[in-house]
């Protein structure tokens, strides 16, 4: 019997976890919750799965939700889900930079028995981070070079002009708690990050527009007790969104296929 699968959220990570999984025969992305009812048609035109706008009108009980919405979405839905039971992965990872929310997921989850699954996105090396902040994780820096209209819609646009820069330039510098929050679309990555390693107040973020990239480069540096590492990520964007690298939608797809394989066994 296939697993049900929920989507919050089908924009281009959405879309891309859909087609990705179709050919799946342990798995089926049925329904898919949105927020507008102009969502529905476009996304009931294009795929075949059931468009809801609320919780109250799902067909039935999934076995995994997957946030690729919103902060906002993983605040309003993941406590929901959690405390029945029901594990929630999010992709939006920059919302855990609040506080309070992060404090109300980790109740839910346990008031339900349930998991909340952390996507990493875009970069690699999170275990090896997470590992080395077992002793003594001195210092962790993360920066994103990503090309001038990546930043479109974001606070960005009131430093430089984005459309018409010329050379690499540095649209923030601070810690990765600001950074997430300024950045939501953008810097979930940085949440991941400081997540495995020192937290958001000690991880260190440089976030950059550059018009000499195509792609998305992810860097991190970190050093401890270990000794000290660097990984680098050169990602192509999803073409129906340049804010997102693909290998973010590819870790959602690894991310439910891992979950159901073990609860499978």
């Amino acid at each position: 019997m296939k697993k049900s699968i929920l989507l919050v959220g089908c924009g281009g990570i959405g879309t891309e976890v859909i087609k990705k999984l179709s050919g799946d025969k342990s798995i089926c992305v049925d329904q898919v919750l949105v927020r507008a009812e102009s969502r529905i048609v476009k996304i009931s035109d294009q795929m075949h799965q059931k468009v809801i706008t609320s919780v109250n009108s799902l067909s039935h009980r999934p076995d995994f939700v997957l946030e690729c919405a919103s902060h906002k979405a993983v605040a309003d839905f993941g406590p929901y889900f959690l405390e029945r039971g029901i594990d929630f992965g999010i992709v939006s990872v920059g919302a855990l930079s609040d506080p309070s929310l992060y404090q109300k997921l980790q109740s839910a989850s346990e008031e339900g028995n349930s998991k909340l699954f952390i996507i990493p996105g875009a970069i690699g090396g999170i275990d090896l981070l997470s590992a080395a902040g077992v002793d003594n994780l001195e210092e962790v820096s993360y920066s994103a070079r990503k090309p001038p209209l990546s930043w479109l819609g974001t606070p960005a646009e009131e430093i430089i002009d984005l459309k018409n820069i010329l050379e690499a330039k540095t649209i923030y510098e601070g810690d990765a708690r600001e950074a997430a929050m300024l950045y939501p679309k953008n810097a979930n990555v940085t949440a991941t990050v400081a997540l495995a390693g020192l937290g958001f107040d000690q991880t260190r973020v440089k976030l950059v527009a550059d018009p000499n990239i195509t792609k998305n480069i992810h860097h991190i540096e970190a050093n401890g007790s270990f000794g000290e590492f660097e990984i680098t990520v050169k990602g192509n964007a999803l073409k129906s969104n340049p804010k997102t690298s693909s290998l973010t939608a590819y870790s959602a797809v690894r991310a439910i296929k891992n979950r159901i394989k073990s609860t499978s066994i």
